[in-house]
């Protein structure tokens, strides 16, 4: 059996890390793990950690990183035969460190994205709220005008995505991801991508990551975690 391969990938907003896990993930036969779902999941399933993962969300605030943690470590040691890409945690710090001791990683990839890009693209972001699905107005619209593909429900825009909020909220998660840039390069494995286009950086991430795993990985071996 080949070795198993496991990687995060960190962006602010806008960055386009969702399309690119997902490009990964068809590639590469990587599980995408999205953050985003586990914690929507919880939330469904009212577990101990979802049930305070939502008084902090109804309240607009970010998951503090004890409930982050309760909520996704137990499930990646569960993944015990699958090799998987983690979007969107760790966060912070403390969130890495937790990480850190958990598993060990072969590469964090970062999205260096220009602000202005950004700015242009958050704009045009519309966001399915239970789903946690993401359309894009410009290059990525939904087949009727504010409506969810699949599910026929509205969209909404995010307060934090209007360009007044936008400046504040990109500014925070440069503060916070600074330290987990460090801690990851520190390690050796930081891998940064810069440019304006996601179509510009899929090639040179996806020449790494034909260097870092050697063989296809069979989906087939995380069904059972799913």
């Amino acid at each position: 059996m080949s070795k198993l391969f496991r990687a995060v990938i960190m962006g602010p907003p806008g960055s386009g890390k969702g399309t690119i896990s997902e490009r990964i993930a068809h590639s590469f036969g990587l599980k995408h793990l999205s953050s985003g779902d586990f914690v929507r999941e919880n939330i469904s399933a009212k577990t101990e950690a979802g049930v305070l993962a939502k008084t902090y969300i109804k309240k607009g605030l970010l998951v503090p990183d004890h409930v982050m943690t309760r909520l996704l470590l137990p499930r990646l040691e569960e993944m015990t035969k699958c090799s998987w890409l983690l979007d969107g945690f760790p966060r912070t710090l403390a969130q890495a460190e937790a990480l850190n001791s958990a598993c060990d990683l072969d590469v964090a990839i970062n999205l260096n994205i220009p602000l202005e890009t950004l700015k242009e693209r958050l704009r045009h972001r519309w966001i399915h709220p239970s789903s946690g699905r993401v359309y894009n107005m410009c290059f990525n619209p939904p087949r009727v005008q504010g409506i969810d593909d699949i599910t026929g429900e509205p969209l909404i825009q995010q307060e934090d995505d209007r360009p007044e909020a936008l400046v504040a909220r990109l500014r925070h998660y440069k503060d916070v991801a600074k330290p987990v840039i460090d801690f990851y390069k520190a390690k050796g494995i930081l891998y940064t991508y810069s440019d304006t286009e996601t179509d510009q950086i899929w090639p040179n991430i996806s020449t790494l990551l034909s260097t870092k795993i050697p063989t296809i990985q069979s989906d087939a071996r995380c069904a059972s975690t799913h």
